[in-house]
């Protein structure tokens, strides 16, 4: 029987914490110098790795930004646990994780307004739509799948299980809203959330009722063409 031998924990919290650094170093200088005008040497060089090394752990700039994706959608899944461990209500738990992303995203607003055109060019790999953002899209809509499963409200079954996808897709707009949001503190992001999120839980909650099924169904069939 052959032995497995395990790395050192120390080697994999070394190898944690210099992947950490490069992308630290990367976020500052996308911000400080922009995208295009950013080169791995220049990661590298500022993050006191050799230029080998920083394309051991990325191979490139837009999976430096993947990596980005990630660890901010770590962090939106933190601070969401308490909000829908205890919330049952369908409007607060939607408006608690958007208010959340919000909050977690601050820190990266400059980064987000400069790097924008990038993501929003449907060709581009960093597009929220792309394949190559799909591990983190996947993490987001899971985060509103969460919203929708523990939620108490009374809502049209299939909606239900179509909603996830569909909150997903507004989120994307609240996203927009917000790069371009240069109120203090983004509170017109905010108020952006709580005049929509009342909206939406009205028209989710009325989806059952027999003279609205019909409608709702409609919509998610419209929805699954778009989306093929």
């Amino acid at each position: 029987m052959t032995n497995v031998v395990e790395p050192p924990q120390r080697s994999s919290r070394g190898s944690e914490r210099t992947r950490e650094l490069i992308v630290e170093t990367a976020l500052r200088l996308f911000r400080e110098r922009g995208f295009e005008a950013t080169t791995m040497r220049a990661i590298a060089a500022e993050a006191g790795v050799s230029v080998g090394n920083a394309y051991y752990y990325f191979s490139s700039k837009e999976a430096l930004v993947q990596a980005y994706y990630d660890r901010a959608q770590r962090e939106h899944e933190i601070a969401c646990e308490e909000l829908l461990a205890v919330e049952t209500g369908f409007e607060a738990r939607l408006g608690g994780v958007l208010r959340q992303w919000v909050v977690v995203s601050e820190p990266y607003h400059e980064f987000a307004v400069k790097f924008f055109k990038h993501a929003a060019e449907p060709s581009n790999p960093l597009s929220p739509f792309s394949a190559e953002s799909t591990p983190a899209r996947e993490s987001s809509i899971g985060i509103y799948r969460q919203v929708v499963e523990g939620a108490a409200d009374r809502m049209d079954s299939e909606l239900r299980e179509e909603l996830p996808e569909l909150l997903w897709l507004m989120s994307m707009g609240v996203v927009l809203f917000w790069v371009h949001d240069r109120s203090p503190g983004c509170q017109r992001t905010y108020r952006l959330i709580d005049l929509t999120v009342p909206l939406v839980g009205k028209l989710v909650g009325l989806s059952h009722l027999p003279g609205l099924r019909g409608i709702a169904r409609d919509f998610i069939a419209a929805m699954h063409e778009l989306r093929a």
